[in-house]
């Protein structure tokens, strides 16, 4: 699988411009080579999706990309196909999911995304790199023909991830939700990224860029916490997908 993708819990951080902190990223992993991306703004529910284009061609035409959206494509399915990569921006995962499958996008997507082309994702567009979309924190506001998702990755990422539980509060926290999740789903791993980190995989190999550690949850076992600049591929990766 010739994967490339950056993967990033939010788009904001706090006190600073939206995808300020992914810059330097973005620009690393994109290089000179690419053109032609493709903007998914599905995710958009309280804006429109022109204004979510305009905002995202913004910040990418300063770095020196031309970015071009999906949603007015009379044909969305050749528009994927004749890309140079992709990027999905975050809002509610549900609604996303949903438009993929109703506009036939998520297995051409995915050929294209396992056959090399470039993927950036941000929080709804992260978590449709994984096996579903089971993990993600936003309220089922539409339903999707399904639950799976891209599954260019073999692990789970719930983005935004959260330590903290507030006074006063007795709900789950994030971790017990996480738990949950593996209770039923005791195959797969999740990766909770924290505000600001990012995933950097190129082919079999995974790296967490940004200064918030990750963690990482398996069925039965300690978290475990991640660092910047280390490979997570070990952690990450199945056994028998390490390597090839």
């Amino acid at each position: 699988m010739a994967r490339r993708l950056l993967l990033l819990s939010n788009s904001t951080n706090s006190g600073r411009e939206w995808l300020e902190h992914a810059e330097g990223p973005i620009s690393d992993f994109l290089g000179s080579g690419v053109s032609g991306l493709l903007f998914f703004p599905f995710a958009a529910v309280t804006f429109s999706f022109d204004s979510y284009q305009e905002k995202a061609s913004e910040v990418f035409q300063r770095l020196g990309y031309g970015l071009s959206a999906i949603h007015p494509r009379e044909h969305p399915v050749v528009a994927v196909k004749q890309a140079g990569g992709y990027v999905v921006g975050g809002g509610n995962t549900w609604q996303l999911v949903r438009y993929l499958y109703e506009y036939d996008l998520m297995e051409p997507l995915r050929s294209e995304i396992i056959a090399g082309k470039p993927y950036i994702g941000w929080s709804a567009g992260a978590n449709i790199a994984c096996p579903t979309l089971q993990t993600t924190n936003d309220m089922p506001i539409v339903r999707p023909h399904r639950f799976e998702t891209l599954g260019v990755i073999p692990f789970q990422i719930n983005p935004h991830y959260l330590d903290a539980n507030p006074e006063g509060h007795q709900g789950e926290t994030r971790e017990q939700r996480i738990l949950e999740f593996l209770e039923v789903n005791r195959d797969l791993m999740v990766a909770g990224l924290r505000e600001g980190s990012i995933l950097r995989i190129e082919n079999d190999d995974i790296r967490l860029l940004g200064e918030p550690a990750v963690r990482i949850f398996r069925y039965g076992e300690q978290p475990v916490e991640c660092r910047s600049g280390t490979s997570m591929t070990e952690m990450l990766l199945p056994p028998e997908k390490e390597n090839t």
